[in-house]
């Protein structure tokens, strides 16, 4: 064979091999959603390039191009609504002022209540959080003794009410208290929880860990060791804790390249985990049902009315039969992480919810009986540590507090509890009552033609705006003066407990109605026809490019504000974390 024939045939298996790796990486372009939430490192990258900006004291009232009697109202309800807060709670907001320079949760949690371009014209009472010293059944009591509604879930925790659980917890107590916090050695009560959470999952074996991060982090571990592949699929928008192996955008500092974020409900993606021979595991987050391939809804992002949630069960439930499909031809680990709806969507949390039997599962938050935990459970292959030939290939994962006695002992009574009839009667009618609860809840807001709609997974509720607006987010905070507890994301997330009767609840309703009626007399939703959701967005775009490039600002269009202002007076831009005047 001569010389040119051979460099034509090497010419040729270059270009062959480069068109596979083309054809190969479109094949992972097209799975993965068209928002920057479905590209984990453009969104790092974008997310570095937006500037701080915040609107001055008089566009604070009128972003949304209302005139200036409007703003005045807006600005006299605002000091109202201030001033309410301030009476109602003093002893709360001076402790919450302590902690705020002191811990971190609170100062980021304080900064990210509202869109950014509001955060410092906002009281500082309303970015503060709350400090609470007593629960009663569904509501919760803060140090001035306010007594609210609590639609904060204690972040997924509270599925029967704090009763249940304080109950769980002294009970547990009792029967560990002798062997107080002896870690290392088991208590007895560890055997009973093992066999009742083998019966529930379904699966062989248990592992114990000390926060549901940590167990998503350890059921991932596993899926990787057994199987030898090296990747994990998550879907877009789906939370599984702040670990940054799961965490792959905006939020983590630390750049993966082992981590696959595809689009939920897509052949696109089912196709990528037929063919791939590098997927170790894919993770499913039950919620995202309620909001496929986006994030939780949070007041934060609320920059315009655009926030969708709602749910399909028998849709999504096909989807993931679809994925239980794939996973098992392909031998991909199928994780269904339940930390935050186990035992909520019913008994056997979201597996029995969906008819889906998942390889593992993570559990953590309710579990614990009102206290911390995180629990793997799978089947003998994948839980193994240890390859039996191989004594030195291991998979480590200890923990100092695994297994806490007390821990333990909450974990049974809370076990044992959910298997009484009582509580299995109120699984089988809870979808149903929550979905009916529901109904009303948009009947009475439809009735008082308030722009509001509620939305709901279960005992998870939502709320959507049906009105183009700038300043939904002010909604939490009459709410709050209107005696309902929100948690820091605010309206995007109402979690409710199962101790809610029909007249508290009607109650809750009450309180939204009273509320967002407040809020509408305050003329926070006026209306005009230049205000839309798509003006709402290219103003806040063009606001962002002025904060960004000052020189451009007048060639920007402004919908909203261009009759009030100049093109860059009103924004106050970050300039080294200081924050000066433009224009």
């Amino acid at each position: 064979m001569n010389q040119p024939v051979i460099v034509y045939i090497l010419v040729l298996a270059i270009i062959l091999t480069i068109a596979a790796k083309v054809r190969v990486r479109l094949q992972l372009s097209r799975a993965k959603h068209g928002s920057l939430r479905g590209h984990s490192k453009w969104s790092r990258r974008m997310a570095r390039l937006v500037p701080f900006f915040s609107y001055d004291d008089h566009v604070f009232f009128v972003s949304d191009g209302a005139p200036d009697n409007v703003g005045q109202q807006r600005r006299q309800a605002l000091a109202t609504l201030e001033a309410a807060i301030k009476q109602q709670c003093p002893l709360t907001l001076a402790q919450c002022e302590k902690l705020e320079s002191s811990v971190s949760d609170v100062q980021f949690t304080s900064q990210y209540r509202i869109p950014f371009p509001y955060r410092n014209g906002l009281p500082q009472c309303f970015r503060l959080g709350s400090i609470a010293d007593e629960t009663n059944g569904s509501k919760i009591k803060d140090l001035d003794g306010n007594w609210r509604y609590d639609l904060s879930g204690s972040y997924g925790v509270n599925v029967f009410g704090y009763d249940f659980y304080k109950e769980c917890m002294q009970e547990g107590i009792n029967q560990t208290k002798q062997l107080g916090p002896v870690l290392g050695t088991y208590h007895p009560l560890i055997t009973e929880n093992v066999e009742m959470i083998k019966r529930i999952s379904g699966l062989d074996e248990v592992s114990f860990h000390m926060s549901g991060t940590e167990a998503v982090m350890q059921a991932v571990r596993l899926a990787r060791y057994h199987t030898g592949k090296s990747h994990l699929v998550r879907f877009c928008g789906a939370y599984h804790g702040w670990w940054d192996g799961v965490q792959p955008g905006v939020g983590n500092t630390r750049v993966t390249h082992d981590v696959y974020t595809l689009a939920d409900e897509s052949e696109h993606s089912l196709k990528i985990l037929a063919t791939r021979n590098d997927i170790a595991c894919v993770l499913i987050n039950p919620l995202q049902a309620f909001h496929p391939n986006n994030d939780a809804p949070a007041d934060t992002g609320l920059i315009a009315s655009e926030r969708s949630t709602g749910f399909n069960k028998a849709q999504y439930s096909r989807w993931l039969n679809r994925i239980r499909e794939v996973c098992t031809k392909r031998n991909i680990v199928l994780i269904f992480d339940e930390v935050f709806s186990g035992f909520r969507l019913g008994y056997r949390g979201a597996q029995g919810f969906y008819g889906i039997q998942a390889d593992m599962v993570t559990y953590g938050k309710t579990l614990g009986g009102g206290l911390p935990i995180g629990v793997v459970t799978g089947t003998h292959q994948l839980m193994k540590r240890f390859k039996a030939g191989q004594p030195a290939n291991v998979s480590l994962a200890r923990g100092t507090f695994n297994s806490h006695p007390y821990v333990m002992g909450a974990m049974n009574v809370f076990l044992k509890r959910i298997q009484t009839a009582e509580v299995q009667t109120q699984y089988e009618q809870s979808e149903d009552l929550w979905n009916n609860r529901v109904m009303h809840f948009n009947q009475r807001l439809q009735a008082e033609k308030l722009p509001l709609k509620i939305s709901n997974i279960h005992s998870i509720l939502s709320v959507s705006y049906t009105l183009p607006s700038r300043y939904n987010w002010m909604l939490q905070f009459y709410l709050k003066n209107h005696g309902i507890e929100l948690s820091w994301t605010g309206t995007g997330r109402l979690i409710m407990s199962f101790s809610f009767t029909d007249e508290a609840f009607n109650e809750v309703v009450e309180c939204f109605v009273s509320a967002a009626q407040q809020m509408q007399q305050d003329s926070w939703w006026w209306q005009s026809p230049q205000l839309t959701n798509k003006a709402i967005k290219r103003q806040f775009l063009s606001d962002m490019l002025t904060a960004k490039f000052p020189s451009i600002a007048g060639l920007l269009p402004r919908p909203l504000l261009a009759a009030k202002q100049p093109s860059s007076a009103g924004l106050k831009i970050n300039d080294q974390n200081n924050l000066t005047k433009a224009g």
